[in-house]
């Protein structure tokens, strides 16, 4: 669904990709992470056609996506931190989001209504906390019902409840064969939602494999513990070859 091939992005002096090539494929549910300044912005910007690379390319669907848009259709975005424009109501945002697209797919407003939206769609956005900000930006995502969602720390900021709601609805739609790439620093999220750990370590991929195959690496039940074991032999290069198996 979306394959990268060797992308790199440098900033002056700062390369933040190395030549990073990954296949996302659907029906799979992909953890990426990584230290901070490891390239995992970068590289869902990059994606997203926010950030254009210094070299390599980005497939979606088998097409290049330079000087293209349409290709975001199909991607739903949630980001960690939204913008939104402040004095606009909740429900005026909704709207002029049905209203950009041209002949929208079939809405899924399950998650404006499990986090409650509609109730309060005559709250501006300046007024919201950053809890009920992450819920309109997650039912946005998920809104016109997209093939490939993107997930930057979706959770972060939710009251227990409404992580309940987000994480059952992400199973949900890993259930459906969508693809999903999410970041996050809270392991266990990760290992409840995700299939597989994409590992960034500045701006190189260090690993590309099942989190079933970590655990099995590392002798770790748990998703944390096994990262911090991994990285603890990549810092020691014990397993270099190992880890990177794809």
């Amino acid at each position: 669904m979306i394959s990268i091939y060797k992308l790199t992005k440098q900033f002056g002096k700062l390369r933040a990709l190395n030549e990073v090539s990954l296949d996302f494929t659907l029906g799979k549910s992909y953890a990426l992470i990584g230290p901070n300044g490891s390239g995992k912005t970068t590289l869902i910007k990059s994606v997203l056609g926010m950030v254009i690379p210094t070299t390599g390319k980005i497939e979606v669907d088998g097409a290049n996506i330079k000087n293209s848009w349409l290709y975001r259709e199909k991607i739903g975005y949630m980001p960690q931190i939204g913008h939104y424009p402040e004095n606009m109501r909740i429900g005026q945002l909704f709207d002029m989001v049905r209203n950009i697209r041209k002949d929208p797919p079939l809405l899924d407003e399950e998650l404006m209504e499990a986090f409650a939206l509609t109730a309060i769609q005559d709250k501006r956005m300046h007024t919201l906390s950053g809890g009920t900000r992450q819920k309109v930006s997650a039912a946005l995502a998920f809104l016109f019902n997209p093939p490939v969602l993107i997930l930057d720390e979706p959770t972060a900021g939710l009251d227990p409840v409404s992580v309940e709601i987000l994480k059952e609805k992400i199973q949900q739609e890993k259930d459906k064969g969508k693809l999903l790439i999410i970041t996050s620093h809270i392991m266990n999220d990760l290992d409840e939602l995700a299939t597989e750990v994409v590992y960034l370590h500045e701006g190189n991929v260090r690993y590309n494999n099942s989190i079933a195959e970590l655990k099995d690496i590392t002798g770790e039940t748990r998703l944390g513990k096994a990262i911090a074991q991994m990285i603890r032999s990549l810092e020691k290069k014990v397993i270099p070859e190992a880890i990177n198996l794809k």
